[in-house]
């Protein structure tokens, strides 16, 4: 019991607590993500980045699609309208941030992660999976190594980015076809940003998403490492061919090339 404590220690000195003590999920949360699998099967899903180029883009066109988006998508749907089939949230910091504008969301699928479970309003459509933080804890032996689930009634693996958790999510629902968009891949860190290691706090409008507010002033994020968001892509890449399907990037520019490319518009 006391080596287990002092490790537990240990972790906690260079990790947040956020990242560690996840809880176990109930039965209940188990069976209910289990009838998903399969659901979509065959169809085809887009999942829906943040990054400024969303503005370059009709997405009135994915109404009657099957989509994903994240985070503070919702400044979309006020702006045009636009609301995702499902919408998933990975991060403490956009959870703790966000979260009145989270819970007053509604789309027909959320997916959050369990640990935050009490800081949610309950619902029959949000579901909380069993998200593993261990690529951002420096004393797991999976740091910065990606995963993929593929099953996510056990549990589903973060990877830089809450893109990764949508990808297994799309890859557990059955979809066959999945299309990127607003996957800018560049970031820029200004230099008025207050960092304080890989907690970045913003001091003004944001420039590096689709809308000014979305980590706007006040708001903190994780350093994107998107050369760790790259060994993740490459590994979802894989898991979806080796098993006949297929992701590829519709976004309109951008610096994203481990996937092939299509022009969005010619997709409908």
């Amino acid at each position: 019991m006391e080596k287990s404590s002092s490790i537990k220690q240990k972790i906690k000195q260079f990790v947040p607590s956020s990242f560690i003590d996840q809880p176990g999920r109930s039965r209940r949360s188990k069976k209910e993500i289990a009838q998903l699998q399969n659901k979509f099967k065959g169809e085809r899903c887009f999942i829906v980045g943040n990054g400024p180029s969303l503005n370059d883009i009709d997405m009135s066109k994915l109404d009657g699609e099957y989509s994903f988006a994240v985070n503070s998508i919702y400044y979309k749907t006020r702006e045009m309208g636009y609301k995702p089939t499902f919408y998933v949230v990975e991060d403490p910091h956009v959870i703790n941030d966000n979260i009145e504008e989270i819970n007053a969301y509604q789309c027909d699928y959320m997916f959050f992660p369990s640990k935050f479970k009490s800081k949610f309003n309950k619902a029959n459509n949000r579901y909380f999976l069993n998200l593993d933080y261990s690529f951002y804890n420096d004393v797991s032996s999976y740091f910065e190594v990606p995963r993929f689930s593929q099953d996510l009634s056990e549990e589903a693996f973060c990877g830089q980015s809450v893109t990764i958790v949508n990808l297994q999510l799309a890859y557990y629902l059955g979809f066959s076809e999945v299309y990127l968009i607003g996957m800018d891949f560049s970031y820029n860190v200004p230099d008025s940003a207050k960092v304080d290691g890989n907690v970045i706090e913003s001091t003004e409008d944001d420039v590096n998403h689709f809308h000014p507010d979305y980590f706007g002033k006040g708001k903190k994020w994780h350093d994107p490492k998107l050369f760790n968001v790259l060994k993740s892509y490459r590994l979802a890449k894989l898991m979806f061919e080796l098993d006949g399907r297929k992701v590829t990037n519709a976004t309109v520019g951008g610096k994203l090339e481990v996937f092939d490319r299509v022009d969005f518009d010619n997709l409908f």
